[in-house]
């Protein structure tokens, strides 16, 4: 039963993290990076998030060794 509920504080954090991100993220241009692509045309806008990918993977990938060095 232990790890059932380590999975439910898992998601509780994961969940945390997202509502912090997307509180702060609107305040750091989140999404609207450097590197960020984005072509508009007259009816068209295509958006490709390449630098915010990339902070999110390695954000993520940290929150992950961390959990996996932790439980």
């Amino acid at each position: 039963m232990t790890q059932f509920s380590r999975y439910f504080i898992l998601i509780g954090v994961v969940f945390l993290l997202i509502g912090l991100i997307l509180a702060v993220g609107g305040r750091l241009n989140l999404g609207r990076l450097p590197g960020d692509i984005v072509i508009k045309r007259e009816n068209f806008t295509f958006y490709f998030p390449v630098m915010t990918g990339i902070i999110l993977s390695i954000l993520l990938s940290l929150l992950f060794k961390l959990y996996n060095r932790f439980f």
